[in-house]
């Protein structure tokens, strides 16, 4: 067992915005690196269940299903393994896992808690590596080249990290190690649940030729139709194909595929990449016209997209609003500030402001959304409050990113994100 940490999770947050993913389609033998490349895939297991079962221990080992109940329009965000064995998966529509598992415990999804625990899981990937890329809620990359002084052989760190992760937060993840990101992606697929599988440099062609071709990330129905109809159905298979009969084929994508067979990908890591922009959105259950609902909900967002601002030590300067009304008409509308700011209290009142002038109250609203752009380094604030309340707001802010960081982001919020029957 590991040594229990002092605390339960870090203060602060690593600043995550900073690492992404560049595309450089210049060469398909993308394999062929100059120096070693270790490059971990993690995945959280069925991690909205995951999350859920934290509070619902009777529930495990049982089919259960998130999004919502098996009589609504919505669709499954996410099924236990249990589940899974019904036919059940993502994206489905709940009415047809209701005929498929009618026995199903179906639940809601609450995804503030996810981010938050998505939020919890960031911080210890953080430790590992200086490099993370947070491609969705529930996966990253991170690049272990060159941390063996710290942690030892990239696996044996691989390890540690998900025993840290289940340890700490009590979820399943499972993780793949390679040498490129797509041969690390499809490790950690074959290695679910609960598992980890490396695949040593050089053996990338071996590992993938016996899966089918729809393991491979990119490769969707239509692709996928295409290529069986020319007899091709594993990955072996389709290294076997010259690279040029494949551009013959599908173009550019032609190139791509060859390069893929191979575990090969063209991405790197692209250090010190700031966000273009911070945005965040929220979809009601159902359309709404209660007024102080929404605006509550605006300030909740605000505060989320201003912590944010704040871990990649930003601040924002133009701020939209978008509206989506019932039947999907989508209007944004934005205000740019005469100073750029990153405090919750002048944020939202200029989006409070933006959506009082603008709603049409005769329509019922499906989706709020704001979004943070022309963002810039440095502490310039909007000159709206005098020197002792700015600084006096300034300390709450870091109290509260300290308090949310620590146990969770809606452990402290601010007056105006509280509904009347909180």
């Amino acid at each position: 067992m590991l040594p229990a940490p002092s605390q339960p999770y870090p203060t602060s947050m690593p600043d995550l915005a900073r690492f992404r993913a560049k595309h450089d389609a210049a060469s398909p033998d993308a394999t062929e690196t100059p120096t070693r490349s270790f490059i971990l895939h993690v995945d959280m297991d069925a991690f909205f269940v995951s999350v859920e079962l934290l509070g619902r221990p009777d529930l495990r080992g049982k089919p259960v299903v998130v999004g919502g109940r098996p009589d609504q329009r919505g669709v499954v965000s996410a099924a236990s393994y249990e589940a899974r064995k019904y036919g059940i998966h993502s994206a489905m529509p709940l009415r047809t896992a209701g005929r498929l598992c009618p026995h199903a415990i179906f639940l809601d999804g609450h995804h503030q808690k996810y981010s938050e625990w998505s939020d919890r899981v960031a911080s210890i990937l953080a430790k590992f590596s200086p490099i993370v890329e947070m491609v969705s809620i529930d996966e990253a990359y991170l690049d272990l080249s060159g941390t063996e002084r710290l942690h030892g052989h990239p696996f044996a760190a691989a390890d540690k990290l998900l025993r840290t992760i289940t340890q700490q937060t009590g979820l399943p993840c499972s993780a793949g190690l390679a040498t490129t990101r797509l041969t690390a992606k499809v490790a950690s697929d074959q290695a679910k649940p609960r598992g980890l599988v490396w695949v040593a440099p050089g053996m990338e062609a071996r590992f993938l030729a016996p899966l089918p071709i729809r393991k491979i990330p990119g490769i969707g129905e239509v692709t996928e139709r295409s290529l069986r109809a020319l007899g091709i159905e594993t990955v072996e298979q389709l290294a076997s194909h010259t690279q040029e009969k494949l551009e013959k084929l599908f173009g550019q994508w032609g190139t791509a595929l060859y390069r893929k067979a191979r575990g090969g990908d063209a991405y790197e890591f692209l250090i010190d990449a700031e966000p273009k922009s911070i945005s965040h959105n929220h979809t009601f259950g159902e359309d709404t016209s209660d007024v102080p609902e929404m605006e509550s909900l605006l300030s909740h967002l605000s505060q989320k997209a201003c912590k944010r601002l704040r871990e990649a030590g930003l601040s924002a300067r133009t701020l939209t609003l978008t509206i989506r009304y019932a039947g999907f008409d989508t209007y944004t509308r934005a205000k740019t500030l005469p100073e750029s700011s990153q405090l919750d209290s002048e944020i939202f009142a200029v989006f409070l402001d933006l959506f009082r002038q603008h709603r049409d109250p005769k329509r019922k609203v499906r989706l709020l959304g704001v979004a943070l752009s022309q963002l810039s380094h440095g502490g310039q604030q909007l000159d709206l409050l005098e020197a002792g309340r700015r600084e006096k707001l300034e300390k709450l802010t870091k109290a509260a990113d300290h308090l949310r960081d620590k146990f969770g982001f809606t452990s402290i919020r601010f007056g105006g994100s509280l509904r009347r029957e909180d």
